[in-house]
């Protein structure tokens, strides 16, 4: 399938919607009365850091909703602005965030369900507004609901549209897309669709697997049986690993994608020579800012004196683990919630440890003067930020 024709051709049609409706001015007053709050620019005022009676706050200088996520939302409140009486339908959660996901469910916009692992689109009729989320849609998805006689709203955020065009690019010279991301996730789903030839690889040390493949050999049953879920079909990596491109999924941790792209470039330039690095391998940068700036934030936040940190948002919210990660990777007591509700009576705490199931933390705040680490994910609104900062508070305060 010639990908980039049809989301030329996608764009060019009367059904197909991207900049918005005109609400602007009106849904910025409902969106700013929703997410935003006072308490969380009195903290920005203050150099980020709030004290009240027991409790100091620091907060990340970089955090919460991003650019992109706070458009892909404002996008579906002016979609029903513009379809007051229409289905809407998004193809996946808008963003990584129950609050937000379930704002949109009472204003009557339904998610394509699941059956089996598989996404149902037989509740989609012709003529439905279907929203694409800031992650993005396959083009399979784009395809079939063009085809449907759908109209489409496309809230994809830029920076995941950027990738799309790199992989594009490594289609063009015939490279093998090497994709830093989970395979299972929305984002890398639409942008492996968008290539020819991929292998995702989820971390460095998979990275690693690969390169030692491309520059020493190995067992290819053993690669392939690894990657089985994670490859394009027809993948052979004696063939296809002879030319590669680095892509990634753009809430990945930044600093390993650029390790990932600079191991791939040594292993080329090992294998082939560095007069001939360029017909093997191609980099682009295609790491979100707002990712980056919130790493980046968090980087600084957790060289501070903290006795604990906690990390809110949504537990499938790949940028969220990360941060999640930097703080356990500085040995900081770090607590991942995803809203106020988590905290419960009795100074108990429902949080996520790192890649494991939910638990009840007891007596998860310390007694007497404590500081306290906060940050969120790009998908999490300062209202619920707010909430769970209050309820510290009070919690200390009693």
């Amino acid at each position: 399938m010639d990908t980039k024709a049809f989301t030329r051709a996608l764009k060019q049609s009367e059904n197909y919607h991207r900049r918005g409706f005109g609400h602007a001015e009106e849904v910025a007053g409902v969106m700013n009365s929703a997410y935003q709050s006072n308490l969380i620019q009195e903290i920005r005022n203050n150099n980020y850091t709030l004290s009240r009676g027991d409790v100091t706050i620091r907060l990340a200088e970089a955090f919460g909703f991003c650019w992109g996520v706070e458009r892909a939302v404002a996008m579906v409140y002016e979609t029903r602005q513009q379809f007051p009486t229409e289905p809407i339908w998004i193809t996946n959660e808008i963003i990584h965030n129950p609050s937000v996901n379930q704002d949109l469910r009472d204003m009557q916009v339904g998610f394509i369900p699941l059956s089996e692992g598989k996404k149902n689109f037989s509740v989609v009729d012709k003529g439905d507004v279907v929203i694409l989320p800031a992650f993005g849609a396959s083009v399979q998805e784009m395809q079939f609901l063009n085809d449907k006689g759908c109209k489409i709203v496309d809230t994809t955020c830029p920076w995941v549209t950027k990738v799309w065009n790199t992989v594009e690019k490594h289609k063009k010279k015939a490279y093998t897309s090497i994709i830093h991301g989970k395979y299972t996730h929305e984002e890398t789903v639409a942008t492996r669709s968008f290539a020819d030839k991929y292998l995702i690889v989820l971390n460095m040390a998979e990275a690693e697997y690969v390169c030692d493949y491309i520059l020493n050999g190995g067992d290819k049953q053993e690669l392939m049986a690894k990657f089985y879920r994670a490859c394009s079909a027809g993948f052979d990596p004696d063939r296809d690993l002879e030319q590669v491109g680095i892509a990634n999924q753009t809430t990945m941790l930044k600093t390993e994608t650029e390790q990932i792209g600079k191991l791939f470039e040594r292993i080329m330039m090992k294998k082939y020579g560095p007069e001939h690095l360029n017909r093997h391998f191609q980099s682009f940068n295609t790491i979100c800012d707002a990712t980056q700036e919130r790493q980046d934030a968090m980087l600084l936040l957790v060289e501070e004196q903290l006795d604990l940190m906690v990390v809110i948002g949504g537990f499938n919210s790949s940028n969220t683990t990360h941060l999640q990660e930097m703080a356990i990777a500085r040995n900081i007591l770090s607590y991942h919630i995803d809203s106020v509700e988590r905290i419960l009576p009795g100074n108990r705490l429902e949080h996520k440890p790192l890649h494991e199931d939910l638990e009840v933390k007891e007596n998860w705040l310390p007694e007497g003067q404590i500081i306290v680490g906060v940050t969120s994910g790009a998908s999490t609104p300062d209202k619920v930020v707010a909430d769970v900062l209050e309820k510290i508070f009070a919690l200390k305060a009693a």
